[in-house]
């Protein structure tokens, strides 16, 4: 679309809008009583946290059960984007202190907007989100890109400290 004129352009984008936004979609975001504006800021969350296309729908599903508790999300991506340094392997407490609206350690609830452009997969997984007691997850210690989850916080602690366990094996401190 090199030689369009931006009036062509903006009508091409709206009409894949209103494509992708069809009747399915829009029935899903209803039932989710979410904005289409916060569909794409968890989506963007669930987009950062794994490259897994499977286990998108059950992260959404985590981080959905944390917002209809009031819990923190704690997600990990919205505190690299709030510090800003997209080279950080492992978040530490001085990461966590940060003081920033994007820091879901510190703030309740969604943060003010996407922190990445979330991909349809993202997208239909937070509109389409596994139906499970999940509360917790993370990376699994076997290099895979995949996570495991926990309903409670006894079995997520064992969880990560075998996954710190395994990041100082490989003397991945920061």
């Amino acid at each position: 679309y090199w030689n369009t004129s931006p009036e062509k352009l903006l009508v091409k984008l709206k009409n894949e809008y209103n494509k992708f936004w069809n009747d399915e979609r829009t029935a899903q975001l209803n039932a989710l009583k979410m904005s289409k504006e916060e569909v794409y800021t968890l989506a963007s969350i669930v987009q950062k946290e794994t490259n897994v296309n499977s286990e998108k729908p059950t992260i959404a599903g985590v981080y959905l059960n944390r917002l209809k508790r009031g819990q923190l999300l704690q997600a990990d991506p919205t505190v690299v984007f709030a510090v800003g340094d997209f080279e950080i392997r492992r978040v530490l407490n001085k990461h966590i202190a940060v003081d920033s609206p994007y820091n879901t350690y510190k703030y309740e609830g969604l943060p003010p907007g996407p922190i990445f452009m979330p991909d349809v997969s993202s997208i239909d997984a937070v509109l389409k989100p596994e139906k499970h007691n999940y509360l917790y997850f993370c990376a699994s210690p076997d290099n895979s890109g995949k996570h495991q989850f926990a309903k409670n916080l006894i079995a997520h602690n064992a969880n990560a400290n075998k996954y710190r366990q395994w990041l100082n094996e490989r003397r991945i401190y920061k």
